[in-house]
């Protein structure tokens, strides 16, 4: 397929849901610099610190080919209306509540945003139908699987966390609505992704700052434990030539695919935290604890039919990624350059 994977069509116009998170904000400035119609919603929820979704957004701004609604997902009325209203061509939703832990403690949100939300998001697919549906999956379907690397068609019925569960079911309801309703859908399993304006809770973020105030960094599994980090450039031209080649029917007749975006190079979480230390220019005083609840040993990409299908090849090692990320933190946070 990759030998006639069409473009980036910048005539179309592309709604992406979640556009104030960090892979949705990514997502939409590169559309936009590339000159193609975006309309973001996002309901700017304080899982995290607003401001930092608020200054995403600000860097949108700039664009005249860009629009932003704030509204939720969970309000079946308003999504209707917005694709009513802006009949998208290209729909990409990564507006989800996001966090493992959390949904261990929260679990009403997990089952209003991403369960009843993705819910309207297909009756909107269906009422006022899209060229292509494209939405966010996750690593974290694979649970506690031991074979890697993770394949799209290992078995994932045995989720460790809530947001796992609701993760794979998004993926099992677009098949539904495609075989049903003809909607092309795409799924994306991502793996774990970092880089500038990335996400607080995530690693990154939260050992930067520890390690520059001095607080100890909490290592799970004694720091035995293995990730697919992948820098967001890559990711967001993985999603890119994906946007505009749906999936052709199956067996069933329907228009649904999943595939898995990350490095397909798993870093152990320790080399990680070195690469971390090395461009702050500070040692991380550690705390080593034991496995958390809902977390998983390791996650590994197996994305050969990335690869063959859309030409995905991740370009940016750990080290460059890591070194672009202190930059963009030390700036965004206000830390002196530490030599």
């Amino acid at each position: 397929m990759e030998h006639c994977m069409r473009q980036l069509d910048i005539k179309k116009k592309y709604l992406i849901t979640g556009s104030a998170g960090f892979i949705g904000f990514h997502l939409a400035a590169r559309l936009l610099e590339k000159g193609a119609r975006v309309v973001g919603l996002d309901n700017l929820n304080d899982y995290y610190e607003v401001s930092l979704k608020e200054d995403r957004l600000r860097l949108l701004e700039k664009y005249g080919n860009h629009s932003f609604i704030k509204g939720d997902l969970a309000d079946k009325e308003g999504v209707l209306a917005l694709f009513e209203r802006e009949r998208p061509e290209v729909v990409v939703n990564l507006a989800a509540q996001a966090g493992v832990r959390y949904s261990i403690d929260n679990p009403d949100a997990y089952i209003q945003s991403n369960l009843v939300g993705f819910f309207h998001i297909l009756e909107a697919c269906r009422r006022y139908p899209a060229e292509h549906l494209v939405f966010a999956s996750s690593s974290s379907v694979y649970g506690g699987n031991e074979k890697v690397p993770f394949a799209t068609d290992d078995p994932v019925d045995r989720p460790v966390s809530l947001y796992a569960a609701t993760k794979k079911s998004n993926e099992l309801m677009a098949y539904s609505y495609s075989k049903l309703y003809g909607i092309p859908a795409t799924g994306l399993r991502f793996f774990t992704v970092y880089g500038p304006y990335g996400r607080p809770d995530m690693a990154c973020c939260k050992f930067a700052r520890k390690i520059m105030s001095g607080e100890p960094v909490q290592i799970y599994n004694n720091g035995d434990m293995y990730r697919d980090f992948t820098y967001i450039d890559d990711i967001i031209q993985g999603v890119e030539n994906v946007l505009c080649n749906p999936p052709a029917p199956d067996s069933l007749g329907a228009r649904c695919r999943v595939y898995n975006i990350g490095n397909s190079r798993p870093e152990k979480l320790m080399d990680f935290v070195t690469i971390l230390e090395k461009y702050l220019g500070r040692e991380a005083r550690k705390e080593f604890l034991p496995m958390q609840p809902g977390d998983v040993y390791q996650t590994y990409a197996d994305v050969s039919d990335l690869v063959r299908d859309f030409g995905f090849r991740p370009a940016t090692s750990l080290d460059e990624g890591m070194k672009r990320f202190v930059g963009w933190f030390k700036e965004y946070y206000g830390y002196e350059e530490t030599v």
